[in-house]
């Protein structure tokens, strides 16, 4: 062993602490909410900087383009650089990009912000393999079941963040906290993350190839990937429509009802560190194929929630609830397989895994708004039970494949 890699090896503990396992998951949860914050201001911003009706979907849209282009251009060289400078340079793009978004006075230049925000807070992803490299092989899953917890909070907690902050001030004024949030982020991870020097030593051409042989070859990864988008993509298209069948004049809930609404959803999130329990124990398979049965029962369910009366809008909750436990405990189960393939593509993999199933998200999102305009609550909702239906059933042929 050379002294490099002696003294990165002494940088990293060997159990991660309680303390630590809360950095990563606090971390974790204030970049992804960057993500999104635009989805309930694309209103109020579009109205400000002068949007087309057509063109203000772009605001949410950018964002999505420029994560996915993280996910598989900028999350790999965690398997490359060191992983500490990695995080805290991306963050700080973040803070500048978010700074940018709410100077914004066109269109054009939102946009760019938009993307630039998308393509920073792939930290996210550089930080969950950072985290599960620093536990014991034993207590992984549970390490990252916690951090992802965390994830999953800021994801769900983003939009009635801004909802009321937007509604309190303006817009603008989510941005300017979001981007202090940031800077003193990277302080305290500056000072608390230890120093985590990968063991790779190909060229950024070569290790971008690597993820093409890992895509083709990794029979788990792409089970595991495949699995979650068809949950990911029932995630997605829950949460882009009900905002609109709450705002109908059968609930006619407001913005405030709305973020309320979300924020019971959130309770999903406590899944993640059992998840990662059960994972640890080597009940992977049991807790995936339950995540997926509870997401169709969540759609189910919802099928009597369209008419507006409270015993709806409690079926509606529940629904949320269900589903969202389900897709975070088959997200976990997932990560947990894929990082144990190689301790030294962890990065490469976490990215492969994530571009998939956002590559699902992305065509949830589009067809629950289709069906919603064409169909209603119904048609979307059969549509969205279809989703982890396919997960389920390709889950079934596993025991073929082996």
């Amino acid at each position: 062993m050379s002294i490099s890699t002696a003294t990165n090896e002494a940088a990293i503990p060997r159990a991660i602490s309680p303390f630590m396992t809360f950095l990563f998951a606090a971390a974790c949860g204030l970049v992804a909410a960057n993500l999104y914050y635009g989805q309930p201001l694309a209103g109020p911003i579009s109205a400000d900087l002068g949007f087309t009706p057509a063109a203000t979907g772009l605001i949410v849209t950018l964002t999505q383009i420029g994560y996915g282009f993280g996910l598989l251009l900028i999350v790999p060289l965690g398997d490359l650089l060191e992983n500490r400078r990695l995080v805290l340079m991306l963050i700080l793009v973040s803070a500048v990009a978010l700074i940018g978004a709410a100077l914004s006075s066109t269109p054009a230049l939102f946009l760019l912000a938009s993307l630039c925000i998308g393509l920073s807070s792939v930290a996210v992803q550089v930080l969950v393999p950072f985290a599960a490299h620093m536990a014991p092989d034993a207590m992984r899953g549970r390490v990252v079941g916690n951090v992802m917890s965390g994830l999953l909070c800021g994801i769900m907690l983003a939009r009635p963040f801004a909802s009321f902050i937007a509604e309190a001030s303006s817009w603008h004024m989510v941005y300017y906290i979001t981007a202090v949030v940031m800077v003193g982020l990277v302080l305290i991870l500056r000072a608390k993350l230890p120093v985590r020097i990968p063991h790779t030593k190909l060229g950024y051409g070569a290790l971008l190839a690597s993820m093409l042989h890992l895509a083709m070859t990794s029979r788990i990864l792409q089970r595991r990937a495949l699995y979650q988008a068809g949950m990911f993509g029932a995630f997605s298209l829950f949460w882009t429509t009900t905002p609109l069948l709450l705002a109908s004049p059968a609930f006619g809930l407001t913005q405030n009802g709305i973020a309320l609404f979300a924020l019971a959803g959130a309770a999903g999130a406590v899944a993640s560190p059992i998840a990662g329990r059960l994972a640890d124990r080597g009940l992977t398979q049991i807790a995936s194929a339950f995540a997926m049965l509870i997401g169709m029962v969540s759609f189910v369910i919802s099928h009597f929630a369209a008419d507006g009366s409270p015993t709806a809008l409690v079926l509606l909750t529940a629904a949320a609830i269900l589903l969202d436990f389900g897709v975070t405990t088959n997200l976990v189960c997932g990560q947990r397989a894929i990082y144990a393939i190689s301790a030294d593509h962890r990065s490469r993999l976490n990215g492969l895994y994530m571009a998939t199933f956002f590559a699902g998200g992305a065509l949830g999102s589009a067809l629950g708004g289709w069906a919603y305009a064409a169909g209603g609550w119904t048609m979307t909702a059969w549509i969205g039970f279809c989703f982890p239906a396919f997960a389920f059933l390709l889950f079934l042929t596993e025991g073929r494949g082996k």
